[in-house]
């Protein structure tokens, strides 16, 4: 039987047996569809009779890499246990995949930081020769240079560039806009892709405006940059386990340990909470503490 067939069923059950929610029903099936998006990515072509513990492991470590929240997977392999006690309940499945996973914990081991030498070996192996080669050194040196997020930097438009006075405006978490600067090397490789490389995108309508897009001439989407990191950090030889989550951190980091000031860093992360900024940036707490000593109006 189909994926299809089986989510079909559980839908049923959940709606007309445990009377749930209509938002509810959609975030279960959202849960479902997550884990499929990186079945396909992945290649397996399996059905949920043959997914194992390891499967749904490897799918945890994909959305830790795509940089989605530990709340959020926490929350999707909730979803994920329903629907296969639901498979036991209906005599599917024999044993459960999810069973002995626990959910991720809050606080745990951040992703890998790139050193300096690293990123540079990153960025010097892509082709520029080739048009998808100059956009993804562009791609990588916007992220290095400004911290965005992916969503960030997939949702980039060319009328928020100001590269003539070195700022890009974002548009972040809850619709909140902020400038951030843009450096000088990432100024000139995003100017050659631009002005040599995009025009030549037979761009769709309504697309116009986003600065990375695919060959087909649509926006650029998440899941194809995740790739594209990964295939530059493997092609470089980095070990680590590279994502764009990882350039926004090493941007950070790098910052602080330059002696940038922790209130500016926050800001150009684009975080409301300066203890947000400390996850990223490694600062010792006797230090932040300092900081909001410092800086508190009533401390």
């Amino acid at each position: 039987m189909s994926w299809q067939l089986y989510i079909t069923q559980f839908k049923n059950y959940i709606k007309l047996e445990r009377s749930l929610a209509e938002n509810s029903i959609e975030a279960y099936l959202r849960d479902i569809k997550k884990l499929l998006e990186y079945l396909e990515i992945a290649q397996l072509k399996i059905a949920p009779t043959e997914l194992t513990t390891q499967h749904i492991l490897d799918f945890l470590h994909y959305l830790n890499d795509l940089g989605i929240a530990e709340t959020s997977q926490a929350r999707m392999l909730s979803g994920l246990k329903g629907f296969f006690k639901f498979l036991l309940l209906e005599d599917i499945l024999q044993t459960d995949p999810v069973e002995l996973i626990e959910s991720p914990r809050l606080g745990k081991k951040l992703p890998d930081v790139l050193s300096f030498p690293e990123v540079e070996k990153m960025l010097a192996v892509l082709d520029l020769s080739r048009s998808d080669g100059a956009r993804n050194r562009a791609m990588l040196e916007v992220l290095y240079s400004s911290g965005l997020r992916v969503t960030e930097l997939i949702s980039l438009k060319i009328s928020n560039l100001y590269l003539d006075i070195g700022f890009l405006k974002i548009l972040g978490k809850g619709s909140k806009e902020r400038f951030v600067p843009i450096g000088r090397d990432a100024t000139k490789y995003l100017k050659i892709y631009l002005e040599h490389i995009r025009p030549d995108y037979p761009i769709k309508a309504k697309q116009e405006d986003f600065v990375f897009l695919n060959r087909r001439g649509s926006r650029i989407s998440r899941i194809m940059v995740f790739m594209i990191v990964k295939d530059t950090a493997n092609l470089a030889g980095i070990q680590k386990n590279v994502s764009p989550h990882t350039f926004r951190h090493s941007f950070a980091t790098h910052l602080i340990e330059g002696g940038a000031d922790l209130r500016a860093v926050q800001e150009m992360l684009g975080h409301e909470s300066i203890t947000t900024t400390e996850i990223y940036t490694h600062l010792d707490r006797d230090y932040l503490r300092q900081t909001i000593m410092d800086f508190h109006p009533r401390s």
